[in-house]
């Protein structure tokens, strides 16, 4: 109950639909880019500004006369009397020469001798100087006072307050006379660049406000196609694969899924398709084999009922019988070895091929098919063909299906049946075609099937149960060939059959 109730929650403070995702995500994206642009304007926009501050501290510095260093001519004290400008801003005479002339407010003012003594000159008028490393005050004097335009130090006074320094000497690379360092304070400086983070970020919180509301109609108006799959799928179920999405949508990913769930109900539906067909012939093979297997076994149960009944002492009707039931063991005996050959080849075809000349194989079987055709007329046209890798004897019991379904449909005395041979260059054609009455179109497509019968009382005038085409049908596709009949009423049937040559 409590892994229930957390995912309950977890499904309510995150929902797991796409729409809701897709908008977090790309809102989480947006705001870390802008956070992220934002603190780098910040930094970029407080060094600007202290870079600018700094060179506004050395021209400040620049624009000092440099007689109130110390350096020549010499400064008046505050009695007005000379003093040489060694002594202003010594340690010694601190007491009453310190502070220059004027100073800036806001800002703190040192200078540093030449033998490094440190002298804050506002410390009593404004705000505390801070001091640099010796090191910072070394590179100071080793460069030109052009070299030092940008260079700033950012550190804490005495009284904790952070400042930003220069500094820059006075005289000449070779012959300086101090170092001069101005500063101040960076709160006002942090301030302005605060205040532009902060207009950025009040502009970025109204960007994010309107791109939510623009972007919520754009993403359903985006996802729509989605959502009509979506209900396309909950429509569709096993009994019901005719519905297709539309696959012209503008959307290439939408498009090319839709392209794959229509090729996958095709395939399903003709995969139902062809399992209903499966199990309707199944049954009609069931339903038509019991029935050719049960009327031999009736009509051979009735002959042993009327040798039990005494027609073993009457010759006449024992050997009527007896003929009877040869007759039917046979046919009974042919429909098994149809059946088991019909199993075989739909498993896995077991052929002896070996490379064979349907004219040498024809030939052979011409006087058989002469018996078979009786007084029917025969016309054999063989023209010369290339050989095939061919099992001969399953190539001739085709030939004899064939034959014997064209002499079972035309008539003893007026039939005519003609056997043609044709080469091509990659494949071999036979047909055989009767004069027959012919088959009508809309049984032509179920000829091939098992049992199958045009007739819908299940006699003929001769036997057979209806397996033969079947058979001959399997046979051919197991040669990589084809079977096919074409048919007129009135006008007989011609069936073809077409199988693949050995290229020389």
């Amino acid at each position: 109950m409590k892994i229930k109730w957390f995912d309950r929650l977890k499904g309510l403070v995150f929902p797991r639909s796409l729409r809701f995702q897709l908008l977090s995500r790309s809102l989480f994206i947006l705001a870390a880019l802008l956070i992220l642009i934002g603190s780098f304007q910040y930094v970029l926009m407080k060094d600007f500004l202290y870079r600018n501050q700094s060179d506004t501290l050395i021209s400040q510095m620049r624009s000092i006369p440099k007689n109130l260093f110390g350096i020549n001519p010499p400064s008046l004290d505050r009695r007005g009397e000379g003093v040489p400008s060694s002594d202003i801003l010594t340690p010694d005479n601190r007491g009453y020469n310190r502070s220059p002339v004027f100073f800036f407010p806001g800002t703190s003012m040192a200078y540093i001798s030449e033998d490094g003594s440190f002298t804050d000159l506002t410390d009593e008028y404004g705000i505390p100087s801070p001091r640099l490393s010796d090191k910072d005050y070394a590179e100071v004097t080793k460069k030109p006072s052009k070299e030092n335009q940008g260079v700033y130090h950012v550190v804490q006074d005495v009284d904790g307050n952070e400042q930003l320094v220069v500094s820059t000497a006075v005289g000449g690379p070779d012959n300086h006379n101090g170092i001069i360092q101005m500063g101040t304070l960076t709160a006002p400086l942090r301030e302005v660049a605060l205040r532009q983070l902060m207009t950025f970020g009040s502009l970025s919180l109204l960007a994010l406000a309107g791109g939510l509301m623009l972007y919520l109609p754009i993403l359903r108006r985006t996802l729509n196609p989605l959502d009509q799959m979506i209900s396309t799928v909950e429509d569709t179920n096993a009994g019901n694969l005719n519905n297709r999405f539309p696959d012209t949508l503008g959307q290439s990913e939408i498009d090319r899924l839709a392209k794959s769930f229509n090729g996958m109900l095709e395939r399903l539906e003709e995969s139902f398709e062809a399992e209903r067909e499966a199990k309707e012939q199944m049954r009609r093979f069931i339903a038509d084999a019991s029935h050719e297997l049960r009327t031999p076994l009736t009509s051979i149960h009735g002959f042993v009922e009327v040798l039990l009944r005494g027609a073993v002492d009457r010759p006449e009707q024992l050997n009527a019988a007896l003929n009877s039931m040869h007759g039917e063991s046979k046919r009974m005996k042919k429909l098994v070895e149809d059946l088991l050959m019909l199993a075989k080849l739909d498993r896995a075809p077991e052929l002896q091929v070996t490379e064979t000349n349907l004219n040498e194989l024809i030939a052979e079987m011409e006087p058989s098919l002469q018996i078979l055709a009786g007084d029917r007329t025969f016309i054999l046209k063989i023209d010369s063909c290339r050989p095939g890798m061919y099992d001969s004897d399953k190539i001739k019991q085709v030939i004899l299906n064939l034959f014997h379904n064209a002499v079972q449909h035309t008539d003893p005395k007026d039939g005519m049946i003609t056997l043609t041979l044709s080469g091509y260059k990659d494949r071999v054609k036979l047909t055989i075609k009767d004069n027959g009455p012919g088959i009508p179109k809309e049984h032509l497509p179920h000829v091939f099937e098992r049992f199958y019968r045009s007739d819908s009382s299940r006699t003929r005038k001769q036997g057979g149960a209806g397996l033969g085409l079947a058979i001959s049908h399997s046979i051919i596709e197991a040669h990589g060939g084809s079977i096919s009949v074409y048919s007129e009423p009135g006008d007989g049937a011609l069936f073809q059959v077409v199988l693949p040559t050995i290229l020389t």
